[in-house]
């Protein structure tokens, strides 16, 4: 096939950092007007090949073809201008800017000619043009630029308005021009983002996970968005984990496997089992296990619980339930319903505005995470926000494997001894007084810096990258540094470590690829079938069905029930989760029944 069919041609391309080699001989090709999906295992270098499409890297070996033509893309300024537009897994927007403001921050200055008048004046009256005349012209021109601003301030914003709209209404989009991105939901921030590109003229459209933090719903509109741009003769690009969105919306599937390039499938020709196996490199079983295990008492009750978000208003609502110990209690809900604010609340890190949260009969309401800890529950939270909230994405990983316990791994500095005798004399009584000093000031770092044992830190470092194939250059590397789905199981990693009789996860899988993701479904299970009790917050309703004992349904922050997974279907939960079918009454009689708690008031 002739060269002018392709909108994108990667020939050899090799990217290197350090010893660590992302990417190796690569060959890719994008068809004009098709939808590319983009798979790979995390650390497989998609990303990194990607970069080098929107100027980010530069490839150290290799060539680019774009239409044909062969290109040098130094900056992401080529890039625009070959028509090619990122949308990557981190928004790159300035949160106190509308959406108009971003989308329209990096176009050309607006030109008002004023400056060019003034040097045209200056040439035209030669030597005649005198210093009086300069300074007239000079004030006029600040005055002129000032009125003009201000009146043509208004026009052009109500000019960008109208050219946004136009494209939403192309393409399907729903967006207010005006909102600020920080009063925004993800599918609004996406959706900006898609839409800046589309108005800088992209043809050839990359996408970086867009669906890793969407609901059903929300992915749903991207892909109708997806497909009209194909409609119009766009070239799409999508990396995604996810088989199921790989089979509903690509027309092929590209492999990568460890930074090199394996081979295309058209997707209408392929299974998720295929799929699986290239982009892993060995046969995989697709199924999850849900093991039986004996213990029936509840570990971990919530009663009546109430808790606010940060505007204020209630995100859960009077909500109870319980969790045994050796159960997955799956949570599903539309984002947004309460999830992120209940799984702060149990782990001790929100204000409880009411309700009880009890631990074998013991309430933990108001209680710190280190007062938690010293009851003698050891509780693991991995929360969904996993480099704003889980880890401190400069440090090591090493680093982060001391920020959970590094109380507990420390040495004192010894305390100085003074040898007896002689004590009637004046030097013994300063050397006294010196040491004593000297102690308090000991006292008082051993109490406030800790020396930390970086030997045990790094070995368990080291153990959690082999044990989940982390991709990495070393123990010491920043954990920003790593692919999302690497970040990610660091930080289960090392809350598995703690040896937790408790764990609260938010989308523990968010991000990974399929291999992955079926590492950290082994991991809850061997914890479940130690006794651990396990909160799991999930989107994909087929995993909550198929790995969980239960699902509880939150709808705008309210039980709408709890069920057993292996009697539930999909389109049972789908009417809970929009509050169509509410069985919490079911649910509070069996909390009644199997309630610690009331034992424990009742003798």
């Amino acid at each position: 096939m002739s060269n002018e069919t392709y909108a994108i041609q990667l020939n050899n391309i090799t990217k290197t950092f350090g010893s660590v080699v992302a990417n190796k001989n690569v060959n890719l090709s994008l068809k004009q007007g098709e939808i590319l999906a983009l798979l790979g295992e995390n650390g497989s270098g998609k990303t990194t090949l990607m970069n080098m499409l929107s100027g980010i890297y530069q490839p150290d070996a290799g060539s680019i073809t774009v239409n044909g033509e062969p290109v040098f893309i130094h900056s992401p300024e080529d890039s625009k201008r070959l028509g090619i537009g990122m949308i990557h897994q981190h928004f790159k927007l300035v949160d106190v800017y509308s959406a108009a403001d971003n989308i329209w921050m990096g176009m050309p200055a607006v030109k008002y000619g004023l400056k060019e008048k003034l040097s045209a004046e200056k040439g035209n009256a030669g030597e005649t043009f005198s210093v009086k005349s300069k300074r007239f012209f000079k004030k006029a021109g600040i005055v002129f630029r000032a009125a003009f601003f201000r009146i043509s301030n208004a026009f052009l914003k109500k000019k960008r308005y109208a050219e946004i709209g136009e494209i939403c209404k192309r393409f399907g989009f729903e967006i207010d021009p005006a909102k600020k991105v920080y009063n925004m939901a993800v599918s609004e921030k996406q959706t900006v983002e898609i839409v800046k590109v589309l108005l800088f003229g992209a043809k050839i459209i990359i996408l970086d996970e867009p669906t890793a933090v969407l609901t059903v719903q929300e992915i749903e509109k991207l892909f109708a968005v997806l497909r009209r741009m194909k409609e119009e003769g766009h070239s799409v690009i999508i990396i995604t984990h996810k088989l199921n969105e790989v089979k509903a919306i690509s027309d092929r599937v590209a492999i990568m496997r460890k930074g090199e390039y394996i081979t295309t499938v058209n997707t209408a020709e392929t299974t998720e089992q295929e799929l699986t196996d290239l982009m892993v490199g060995r046969k995989v079983d697709l199924n999850i296990e849900r093991p039986v295990t004996d213990f029936d008492r509840p570990l971990l009750e919530i009663r009546d619980l109430t808790v606010k978000n940060d505007e204020g208003a209630n995100a859960i609502d009077g909500v109870n339930f319980y969790i045994r110990g050796g159960e997955i209690l799956g949570v599903a809900g539309i984002a947004g319903c309460g999830q992120k604010e209940l799984c702060e609340a149990i782990a001790g890190l929100r204000k409880i505005e009411s309700g009880v949260i009890a631990h074998k009969g013991e309430n933990i309401v108001g209680l710190s995470p280190d007062k938690i800890i010293e009851k003698g529950i050891s509780m693991s939270f991995i929360p969904e926000d996993r480099l704003g909230m889980g880890l401190a994405p400069s440090m090591s990983v090493t680093d982060n494997m001391m920020l959970k316990n590094y109380r507990e791994r420390k040495y004192r500095v010894p305390f100085l001894k003074l040898k007896e005798g002689n004590e009637g004399k004046k030097s013994f009584r300063l050397k006294r007084g010196f040491v004593g000093f000297a102690n308090k000031a000991i006292a008082a770092f051993n109490a406030s810096c800790p020396i930390v044992d970086r030997k045990k830190a790094r070995a368990s470092a080291e153990q959690i990258i082999r044990d989940l194939e982390i991709v990495t250059p070393s123990s010491e590397t920043p954990v920003r540094r790593l692919s999302g789905g690497n970040v990610q199981k660091v930080l289960l990693g090392r809350e598995m470590l703690t040896q937790p009789n408790v764990v609260v996860t938010a989308y523990p899988v968010r991000g990974l690829d399929i291999n992955s993701s079926y590492a950290i479904y082994r991991i809850l299970n061997e914890q479940k079938q130690n006794g651990v009790g396990i909160l799991f917050v999930g989107e994909d309703l087929d995993v909550l069905l198929a790995l969980c004992d239960k699902i509880m349904v939150l709808c705008h922050g309210k039980l709408m029930g709890v069920v057993h997974a292996h009697k539930a279907s999909k389109e049972q939960l789908g009417l809970m989760m929009t509050g169509s079918l509410d069985l919490s009454g079911e649910a509070k009689m069996g909390f009644a029944k199997d309630s610690v708690l009331e034992e424990a008031q009742h003798g």
